[in-house]
């Protein structure tokens, strides 16, 4: 029995699965232009019907790869700010840095990643809106969430949190870009160094 073969007669609840990793590999690939719904079902061992099953479009199996990275992290985020009632807000602010640090490092972000910075979303409208409205504005409002506790608390000086948000967004993910092409960026240093120094230099500016 060859490989396809194998993979279509697993159970149907991992199909989906099967999809999505099929399609982090071609969007990877090709972008989100060029990838081809035969090439996924080829990749995921499934007939290009049994997609339409789970997704109505490629743009439907895009949204469901962003949810699955991206929107499930922030709802941890969300959970792990929430749940944060004793301590200081400078340690909850280095707990949700490291942990978000670690997860934009993941293969399967870098992928998203390299789809919006190619600028490919701006040609699919509706999937720009859902991408800066669920992912980029939600996550900034979990940072800035932090900051206000921070500053209400008198750990970090006034400032405005929306922008403090926007200011951690540009550097984390400037470094995750850097970080993934270090071939280009030899003065780089190890994922935890490259952590210390954002931590420290962004302590260091909302600080009181």
């Amino acid at each position: 029995m060859d490989t396809v073969e194998r993979s279509r007669r697993r159970c149907p609840e991992e199909r989906p699965g099967q999809i999505l990793d099929a399609a982090f590999v071609e969007f990877g690939q090709r972008g989100l232009a060029g990838a081809r719904l035969d090439d996924i079902a080829r990749r995921a061992g499934v007939g290009k019907g049994t997609i339409y099953l789970y997704f109505d479009t490629k743009e439907a199996l895009f949204r469901e790869m962003v949810r699955v990275t991206l929107g499930v992290a922030i709802e941890e985020a969300e959970r792990m700010a929430s749940a944060h009632i004793s301590g200081s807000i400078e340690s909850l602010f280095q707990e949700y840095a490291k942990k978000w640090w670690t997860f934009i490092r993941d293969e399967r972000f870098a992928v998203v990643q390299r789809l919006v910075l190619a600028g490919e979303l701006r040609d699919f409208p509706e999937l720009m809106a859902f991408f800066a409205n669920d992912i980029v504005i939600r996550g900034r409002r979990v940072v800035a969430g932090i900051i206000a506790r921070g500053i209400a608390s008198g750990e970090f000086r006034p400032t405005d949190p929306d922008i403090a948000a926007r200011m951690y967004s540009a550097i984390w993910f400037a470094h995750a870009n850097w970080a993934a092409n270090s071939h280009f960026h030899p003065a780089l240093g190890s994922d935890a160094q490259v952590l210390e120094e954002m931590l420290d230099f962004y302590l260091r500016a909302i600080k009181q």
